[in-house]
């Protein structure tokens, strides 16, 4: 089975190993058209990079490494300035 690979901006990185990463992807509606951005926060691992808030970042699934996180930081592609 292949994993997951998302693009996200960092949120918060106030919790210990933890970042908080926001993806935003644009649907458009059924019956009247009009496009909208669908927001959805994950908790992602960030044992080995360093990230701050706003950073753009490429995310990966993986097993569970506790009760709410399942991804994992595999590069940052953006600081932010």
């Amino acid at each position: 089975m292949s994993k997951r690979i998302a693009r996200g901006t960092v949120i918060s990185t106030k919790m210990a190993k933890t970042a908080v990463v926001e993806i935003q992807t644009t649907k458009i509606h059924t019956r009247y058209g009009k496009r909208h951005i669908q927001k959805k926060k994950f908790k992602a691992d960030i044992q080995d990079v360093k990230v701050q808030d706003g950073d753009k970042v490429l995310i990966e699934e993986c097993a569970p490494i506790s009760k709410t996180k399942t991804w994992i930081v595999k590069s940052v592609e953006k600081k932010d300035k």
